[in-house]
């Protein structure tokens, strides 16, 4: 059975990855957005219009890539990131998304106005998160809350905990994405779609932390997770 981590292993594992294989935070990143891209592709294809939720940290930047990619696949994808970094990594991957014509709401898009969207993407926050939300995200959270739009979350659902699961202000996924391996909060996930995306971890890192991660199909970078 596939191993769900709880944070300190989640941590230690990003942590393998760039200090002892020289994976950088960039090329991570670009796996992890791409990855979610394309299970969004595959599961939503007759969707058009998306918006992507973008946080501070590591997950808004998987979030920016895979607007890009969502762009390039056809979709209508548009970004809200409220908190931005200015670091020239996130720098970067706003400038490219800009340059591809992806637009940026300036102001939190009300429940009215996420109703018209065909999917919203939460990348807001990452498996370093815990509960309860800074002040500026609680009106965010409580508007992803109430919408009727179907949500994907890419590796943990926002405001979730990363091993209790769902807390107050915390949203309803449809679809998750674990990226790695799963992370304990997903054990409570109850929506349709869950998979698993990167496909980076080397065989030797999996055998180390016993993560017994399912097989991808042929040259996918997803599979899905029962």
């Amino acid at each position: 059975m596939t191993k769900y981590l709880n944070q300190e292993e989640a941590i230690n594992i990003d942590l393998e990855l760039f200090n002892d294989y020289k994976y950088s935070v960039d090329q991570l990143m670009e796996l992890a957005g791409l990855s979610t891209a394309c299970a969004i592709a595959d599961t939503y294809r007759n969707a058009s219009k998306i918006i992507i939720y973008c946080g501070p940290g590591n997950n808004g930047g998987d979030g920016l890539v895979c607007a890009r990619h969502l762009k390039l696949f056809g979709y209508e994808p548009e970004l809200f990131y409220p908190k931005r970094t200015n670091k020239p990594l996130y720098e970067n991957l706003t400038h490219q998304c800009c340059s591809m014509n992806i637009p940026l709401a300036e102001a939190n898009p009300s429940v009215e106005d996420l109703n018209k969207y065909d999917i919203i993407v939460d990348a807001l926050f990452g498996f370093s998160y815990k509960p309860p939300p800074r002040e500026e995200f609680v009106d965010i959270l409580n508007n992803l809350e109430k919408t009727k739009t179907p949500i994907c979350s890419i590796d943990i659902p926002s405001g979730w905990n990363v091993e209790t699961g769902p807390s107050e202000n915390s949203i309803n996924p449809e679809f998750l994405i674990s990226l790695t391996a799963p992370k304990q909060c997903a054990k409570f996930f109850e929506g349709k779609y869950h998979y698993l995306g990167g496909r980076f971890v080397p065989p030797a890192l999996e055998k180390k932390y016993n993560l017994n991660l399912p097989r991808y199909p042929g040259i996918s970078s997803f599979v899905k997770l029962n």
